[in-house]
């Protein structure tokens, strides 16, 4: 079973390696997250906000099909942060 954590960052590559070392607290540090298996990019923060607002709304079953339509197998995506971004 996996959670989902979604939140809005200005570097993905710093806020991956804060979660994993359990830095940051809340909803992440209770559940373990520490996998990326998908994410979206803005050029604007109010989009990335507005983004993670809707999201958040969604049913589980909606953010699992987003997931799998990007990343079939939930593959970890934090070790190719740095290529993708």
């Amino acid at each position: 079973m996996a959670s989902s954590y979604i939140g809005v960052t200005n570097h993905l590559a710093r806020r991956m390696s804060e979660h994993q070392a359990g830095k940051v607290e809340g909803f992440s540090k209770k559940y373990y997250v520490e996998h990326l298996v998908c994410f979206e990019e803005f050029s604007y923060i109010d989009q990335a906000i507005a983004r993670e607002k809707v999201l958040k709304r969604w049913k589980r079953a909606w953010k699992i099909e987003l997931i799998e339509g990007v990343n079939p197998q939930w593959d970890d995506l934090t070790p190719r942060l740095n290529q993708l971004l």
